[in-house]
């Protein structure tokens, strides 16, 4: 089982059918009947939702279960869905200091502000951000460009130059990639 949890909101019915099926599901259920509780509970959780048969607006990660009737399976595929959904979005993002990279949208974001980047782009910051010592032009080579040779190339020079650009333009942030005598690394702080 993983780190998954179905909070079923105000549902007793529903938690019980879901409780005997709990061994087959690729999910935590849980049961709360007040609000407080429910929302206190959520900052345990990194992957959540919440089912109910109303609509509440304080209530993040609201899946609706109408008074039709509905099927188990459909109501499975469903929760199963959503949860593939908010993985898919969390896994898209990276924290890089104050930026957040996009990886689907290929976008550098800083508050409201959003710089388009190209996929080498988004490969050389993220490959920066993993490393906590600076990074040799070579190793940006062979990890990013996947050039293996010892041949002259100023492929990894040109694009920091031009990225580095770029984000200056777009966020006035001339020290997100700094050169330091040994190679490049991501600053600490802006």
């Amino acid at each position: 089982m993983n780190n998954q949890t179905l909070f079923i909101f105000e549902l007793p019915i529903l938690y019980d059918i879901f409780k005997e099926i709990e061994e087959h599901l690729n999910f935590k259920i849980t049961s709360f009947t007040k609000k407080e509780i429910l929302n206190a509970q959520f900052k345990d959780h990194d992957h959540f939702l919440v089912l109910s048969d109303k609509k509440h607006s304080n209530l993040p990660n609201l899946i609706l279960v109408d008074n039709s009737p509905i099927k188990l399976t459909k109501l499975l595929e469903k929760i199963n869905v959503e949860f593939l959904k908010k993985n898919f979005i969390k896994q898209s993002n990276i924290n890089v200091g104050e930026y957040i990279i996009n990886i689907n949208s290929r976008e550098m974001i800083l508050e409201n502000q959003k710089l388009k980047l190209t996929e080498k782009e988004i490969d050389t910051i993220i490959f920066l951000s993993k490393n906590k010592l600076p990074t040799r032009v070579h190793e940006l080579q062979e990890k990013v460009w996947g050039y293996q040779s010892k041949l002259e190339t100023h492929t990894v020079e040109t694009h920091i130059h031009r990225l580095r650009k770029k984000i200056k333009e777009k966020f006035f942030d001339d020290n997100l990639i700094i050169s330091k005598k040994n190679g490049y690394q991501i600053s600490k702080k802006k």
